[in-house]
């Protein structure tokens, strides 16, 4: 059911040790097993399962594998290998003779590495030394130190005049211009009184190299230097391709064979056994209860007893929706995973989002726009290296790669409901674009005197349809719980909505007669309403939900404010900076057109912000506050996908066997 995470059930398993190899093998495969730790009154019968002595070969072997793994370069499509068991995983390994040179040539490649980059510094530096005619080694002496500096004209000016007498410095000038390069000699005791000088004015300076020959001569040596280190590493390159040409196969499947051993024996903390026995516990959900039961058997010949738990522990959460509702699980992870047991919202959420946020963008311009920015943001950012760093470094501390693109998957409906709301009002960045250009009459004018009052109702039936929802998915919880005073506080609070709702509307209408049918029964709505919260939910909760009903219902109306603000923002910025282009002053025209990309620029932000933020708002605080309690735990099932090895485990439980293949040779 999509409006419901997936039903959960506890079961337990009883076998063999001899079984429980091949068991754990299964859990990981279907990865449908979530494993828990052994209840007290089973783990009273047994011991903890410790594992073995074999586990810390394990561990050693996993380790060299990931080293030899990051080591060789990746290759394209390899054939997956099947591992029988742990002892043919090891004598796989064995067979792997390449640690020694794999490990001597990446050691030798960060030594090079390391030693190129310090022969660039070189170059770059004796680049900027070529001012400098004379040798290097003159340059170095018991009795002096000296630096290499580069800074603007008024800073090394600065500088110069920072220094105190003591310090005794000497400065050698290159080409004059708006950049000084220099050399600056002074002794040991005047060295701090430079470096606080140069700190203070943003001058970095760089020790001299302790080199012989000039900068010309010593420049070509160290250019020499810098393409012998690059031959050779390609020359390294060159040769862990051909070993990963010949080995990555091998390798990848073994290290990913020993990461699955390493995933169980993380679980064998959690089981219990005996000399003979082992069991286990695990959450799974309902539908693959009976598949996991059959899987089981057939691995094992029937000898592993499959049993149901029963427990009052409560699930963990498992959400399943369509692939587009899925999108919107990004939000409601955001703000509190459901429990297993209550109402999964995040079909609502896909919803009304969507419209809350189409309605107060509400402009076809901005919608357009924030369109193909979400368009972007899902293609993965394409040419944002050529964006300034600090709109950069702004949204990466904003949200991840990752959530900034559900966020944008989130926006597309949103924004063509913005685009078609934005027509039908003929909004463009806030002109009448429509009718300037087609003599388009709006039927509904957001900022007229007509237009707002019928808004600000149909916003009110919007609060008060997500507050009765919200109480109705409420009583719903409540009566699955089996807690039947929680039904009618909730009941109480849709009539009680309902109450309050058409009796404000008879108030402005004027037609508050106590001879008036409908009138009486709205009073009656509020008065059983009333009566029900309290008895459903207490005198102090009661009324307090009371006070919630009506503040809840009337906070949807901030549907309309945002669409107003967003409005009359985009007039404000148009008004000014069309007044200033249409002055015909040279100053004004660009006033003007700065004014209006500024102020159009800042209203598109607000336009991702506020209706986003208040959306979520409004059925986060409003809708969710009747129903959801959140702080559910995440279905995490042992296991991962295997990209290298086949399961040793055929689709019908059976064992799969295939002969070890040898590693090929160097």
């Amino acid at each position: 059911m999509v409006l419901r995470p997936v039903r959960m059930a506890k079961v337990g398993l009883f076998g063999l040790r001899e079984d429980e190899e091949r068991v754990l093998t299964v859990l990981h495969d279907l990865r449908v097993a979530q494993v828990e730790p052994l209840r007290p009154e089973a783990m009273a019968e047994l011991a903890p399962e410790r594992g073995s002595e074999t586990l810390r070969r394990v561990g050693d072997e996993t380790l060299r594998f990931r080293g030899l793994l990051s080591a060789l370069p990746r290759t394209g499509m390899t054939t997956p290998r099947r591992f029988d068991s742990l002892s043919e995983i090891f004598r796989a390994a064995e067979s792997v003779p390449i640690d020694a040179e794999v490990g001597e040539l990446k050691r030798e490649d960060d030594r090079l590495l390391t030693e190129k980059k310090a022969t660039q510094d070189t170059v770059e530096l004796l680049e900027q030394l070529s001012f400098y005619p004379e040798r290097l080694e003159y340059l170095r002496s018991a009795n002096y130190l000296t630096f290499f500096g580069q800074a603007p004209a008024d800073a090394f000016g600065e500088v110069e005049h920072a220094l105190p007498p003591e310090a005794d410095a000497r400065f050698l000038l290159g080409p004059a211009g708006e950049t000084v390069r220099f050399l600056v000699i002074t002794r040991p005791a005047g060295a701090e009184a430079l470096s606080r000088a140069a700190q203070g004015h943003g001058v970095r300076l760089v020790a001299v190299p302790a080199l012989r020959g000039t900068p010309t001569e010593e420049l070509v040596e160290r250019r020499a230097r810098r393409d012998a280190i690059d031959r050779r590493r390609a020359e390294i390159d060159e040769r862990l391709r051909t070993i990963a040409g010949a080995w990555y196969p091998t390798v990848a499947a073994i290290d990913e064979a020993l990461e699955i051993e390493n995933r169980k024996a993380e679980v064998l903390a959690k089981l219990g056994a005996s000399r003979a026995t082992f069991a286990l516990e695990a959450w799974v959900p309902q539908r693959d209860v009976d598949r996991l039961r059959s899987v089981v058997a057939a691995a094992t010949a029937g000898r592993v007893h499959f049993y149901d738990v029963p427990t009052p522990e409560e699930p963990p959460t498992l959400m399943s929706n369509p692939r587009g509702v899925r999108r919107f699980e990004f939000f409601i992870r955001f703000y509190s995973l459901p429990q297993a047991t209550e109402w999964d919202p995040t079909l609502v959420f896909a919803i009304v989002f969507p419209i809350f946020f189409g309605f107060m963008l509400g402009d076809w311009g901005y919608g357009l726009v924030i369109l193909l920015i979400s368009l972007w943001m899902i293609a993965g950012f394409p040419g944002a290296r050529f964006l300034p760093k600090f709109g950069r470094n702004f949204v990466k501390m904003i949200m991840g790669p990752r959530g900034m693109q559900q966020l944008a998957y989130a926006l597309l409906p949103g924004c063509a409901l913005a685009i078609g709301l934005g027509l039908v009002w003929d909004e463009f960045f806030g002109f009448h674009l429509l009718h300037l250009l087609f003599g388009y009459a709006s039927p509904l004018d957001p900022a007229s005197k007509a237009g707002v009052p019928i808004l600000l109702l149909f916003a009110g039936y919007v609060g008060l349809g997500m507050v009765v929802l919200g109480f109705a998915f409420g009583a719903l919880k409540e009566y699955f719980h089996h807690r039947r005073r929680g039904v009618l506080g909730k009941f109480g609070g849709i009539l009680f909505a309902f109450g309050v709702a058409f009796f404000g509307l008879a108030v402005i209408h004027r037609q508050y007669s106590l001879s008036n049918p409908l009138f009486d029964l709205y009073l009656v709505l509020l008065a059983v309403g009333l009566g029900l919260l309290v008895f459903g939910e207490g005198i102090q909760m009661g009324m307090m939900g009371l006070i919630e009903v009506v503040s809840h219902i009337l906070s949807y109306t901030r549907l309309v404010g945002i669409l107003l603000a967003s409005v009359i923002l985009a007039l404000v910025i148009n008004t000014i900076g069309s007044g200033l282009v249409y002055g015909g002053a040279v100053v004004g025209v660009i006033a003007g057109i700065v004014i209006l990309l500024v102020g159009q620029t800042f209203n598109v932000i607000l336009g991702v912000f506020e209706p986003g933020i208040q959306g979520a708002r409004l059925i986060f605080v409003e809708y969710f506050s009747k129903f959801y309690s959140g702080n559910g735990r995440a279905f995490r099932p042992f296991g991962a996908p295997r990209t290298h090895t086949l399961s040793s485990i055929g689709p019908d439980g059976r064992v799969v066997a295939e002969p070890f293949v040898q590693g090929p040779p160097t």
